[in-house]
């Protein structure tokens, strides 16, 4: 019997952690956010699998960039003064929370004609997706919360809450862990 709660309790864990983590993509790799050198972000991104419940990291000096969240129309003509979320932290991440595309550029003048720029399309994924708390709960939200848009990209999370989230939800997948396998071996 003790072997058979073992066995269930490890299963269990198994499937907490894994509904709760999702990949953690860097925007550009080693070479981050910027409008210096020959980065292509559209080829980053087609090189890459995207799936709801991911998040893109951007890391940047916010003394010369920032990121945009846009519509398609925006992206395609390098307009970021009507963001659907902007991020001005240097290290922002955006968790994709729905299948489709998402555009992102720098706001900077000339940065997005330069190149700045990236279109993410994100796939179903097989596991659920992550309730978030809402960013009242946490203090954060990006600097031009999102709106809710016919056929623009849903809301994005702010940099702080992501990498909060994220974290705790590792942490609270160990913390119930932790429980369930003591419940296991009390009795």
């Amino acid at each position: 019997m003790a072997c058979t709660k073992r066995t269930l309790a490890f299963l269990l864990m198994l499937a907490f952690v894994g509904v709760s983590l999702g990949a953690v993509h860097k925007v550009g790799d080693s070479t981050g956010w910027t409008s210096l050198g020959n980065i292509d972000y559209l080829k980053w991104a087609s090189t890459k699998n995207f799936h709801v419940g991911d998040s893109l990291l951007f890391q940047y000096n916010p003394q010369f960039h920032n990121v945009m969240q846009v519509t398609h129309d925006d992206f395609q003509s390098c307009n970021g003064t009507s963001a659907i979320a902007s991020y001005t932290s240097g290290s922002d991440s955006v968790t994709l929370k729905r299948p489709g595309h998402f555009y992102f550029l720098c706001g900077v003048p000339g940065h997005c004609q330069a190149g700045q720029k990236v279109d993410v399309l994100v796939k179903s994924s097989s596991k659920a997706p992550i309730a978030s708390p809402s960013p009242s709960t946490l203090g954060s939200s990006p600097a031009n919360p999102p709106s809710e848009m016919l056929g623009a990209p849903g809301p994005a999370q702010s940099s702080a809450l992501s990498l909060i989230f994220s974290k705790n939800s590792l942490a609270w997948s160990l913390v119930a862990v932790g429980g369930v396998f003591s419940f296991a071996f009390y009795f």
